[in-house]
């Protein structure tokens, strides 16, 4: 019996030890990352007291520029930003729960929730951001899992008279339509309980920056990263844990929400420019835009041959003509 006694006490002691060093471990790298890549922008406040990060140049028609799982407005500042600042005044949101935007006040945010944004919530919340701002009848630009929320700020225009209302949606390698399967477990291992309060931790503290910057060449693949890419957009904040939750969380719960919104996506009558790598196998073009332009009568897929997951940054020329024909179909220009 005391050996018992002993062995759960050893066990235990070792457990404590091992969670309050990984708890340092992360604490202690989620302050390295925020001294490397502070903020880069400005705040607005929107209900419930979350703050929004933006950064905003330029002047002429407005172009709202939302980025992808895992990432932040770095993505887009690193290039296509500064490509548009002369004929749009060009807004980046960081999408709430990464960069440094807040989470939803609505949602539980605890390391056994496992809640995460719709993308009807986290459009809500930046235009929210662009109404302060004064941003009017943008042209709505989302990226990959931002690509959903784009259309999400355009499904909500349907029901809203606003001015921030979207005048013309772009699609860069953008989610869309509900794919087949699972995500697999990363996703759902990570999005659950167990992972929000277990594996979340151990990764933050522990997974090494060699991980980090193949999953960004993996990101690009068939086509490498730019250089000077992985050391500018700040790929140490999307493994602070309260970020990785929130991505893996919206990620993980993302696909019911595609299912109505695609029901609605043939009500759309906005212009809408689509640009997919056939390459692409993060979100695939057969199950996505190949989809979504049967449902929407006026969205045009421009299919880039061998192209991966990333064409505004392996293709910006064909980036900026994207944004460029949906603003004159709008006709903002």
């Amino acid at each position: 019996m005391k050996s018992a006694r002993r062995t759960f006490t050893l066990s235990a002691l070792t457990l404590a030890v091992g969670a309050v060093l990984t708890g340092c471990t992360a604490a202690y790298r989620v302050q390295q990352a925020e001294q490397a890549f502070p903020p880069i922008g400005q705040f607005v406040t929107v209900h419930g007291g979350a703050r929004v990060h933006y950064i905003q140049a330029g002047t002429g028609p407005d172009v709202v520029l939302i980025h992808g799982a895992g990432g932040n407005l770095r993505d887009f500042k690193f290039d296509l930003f500064d490509r548009l600042t002369d004929s749009y005044r060009v807004t980046a949101f960081d999408r709430p729960g990464l960069g440094y935007t807040d989470r939803d006040p609505d949602i539980a945010t605890g390391a056994l929730a496992t809640a995460g944004e719709t993308p009807a919530q986290q459009a809500t919340m930046l235009r929210e951001a662009a109404a302060q701002l004064g941003i009017t009848d943008p042209v709505v630009v989302g990226h990959s899992l931002g690509g959903i929320v784009a259309y999400a700020w355009a499904l909500l225009g349907l029901d809203e008279d606003s001015d921030v209302n979207a005048a013309a949606m772009v699609s860069f390698a953008g989610v869309a339509m509900p794919w087949p399967g699972d995500l697999g477990p990363y996703y759902t291992v990570n999005g659950s309980a167990f992972g929000g309060a277990v594996t979340i931790p151990l990764i933050s503290a522990f997974v090494p920056t060699a991980t980090v910057e193949n999953v960004i060449e993996g990101t690009f693949s068939p086509q490498t990263a730019p250089a000077g890419y992985g050391n500018y957009i700040g790929a140490p904040l999307a493994l602070r844990p309260e970020t990785f939750r929130a991505n893996v969380r919206q990620v993980n719960t993302l696909r019911p929400h595609a299912v109505v919104m695609a029901e609605r996506y043939p009500e759309l009558t906005l212009p809408v420019e689509i640009l997919h790598g056939t390459a692409d196998d993060t979100v695939p073009i057969a199950v996505h835009s190949d989809k979504v332009v049967q449902l929407i009568p006026s969205a045009h897929l421009v299919r880039m041959e061998g192209i991966g997951h990333m064409p505004h940054h392996t293709n910006p020329e064909e980036a900026v003509a994207a944004i460029v024909r949906a603003a004159e179909r709008a006709g903002l220009r």
